[in-house]
């Protein structure tokens, strides 16, 4: 019968795989947009109070990465209660510019919609790993 910390640890193992796969795709993926990204660029120009569409895709993707390449490297993220706190309020339809874009260009653009679908399952996923329970004794093998 196997242990709830042993079920843990594989649970936390097989998370953490699937980050580092999410993560490898999505490199894929983000060279896959350029095009539309360039597209995107051209078409939808920020004012001055706001970032623009890319540039709100590149945060997020940066952040993103941050966050999975430390739990990819290491099993854990610093300041953990912080990045929960942020990941909760960075969701591609909580930033205003991304989900007007989303929303508004209906079957344009269908690469660049994907990639932020698949963005924002990471984010999904770094949550998830980190409310696993047991993860801080996970952490110290």
């Amino acid at each position: 019968m196997m242990t709830e910390a042993i079920f843990n640890s594989q649970k936390s193992e097989i998370y953490r795989n699937y980050i580092t796969q999410l993560l490898s795709q999505l490199t894929v993926d983000h060279q896959n947009t350029k095009q539309e990204r360039k597209e995107v660029a051209a078409k939808f120009l920020a004012n001055e109070e706001e970032f623009s569409i890319t540039e709100e895709i590149e945060l997020l993707t940066s952040d993103l990465r941050g966050y999975a390449s430390q739990i990819q490297g290491r099993g854990w993220i610093d300041l953990e209660q912080q990045a929960i706190n942020q990941l909760l309020t960075m969701g591609v339809f909580d930033i205003p510019v991304l989900a007007q874009f989303y929303w508004e260009t209906h079957d344009k653009y269908p690469l660049l919609k994907s990639y932020l679908q698949k963005l924002d399952y990471l984010r999904l996923l770094i949550l998830e790993y980190l409310d696993l329970p047991n993860l801080s004794v996970i952490e110290g093998e």
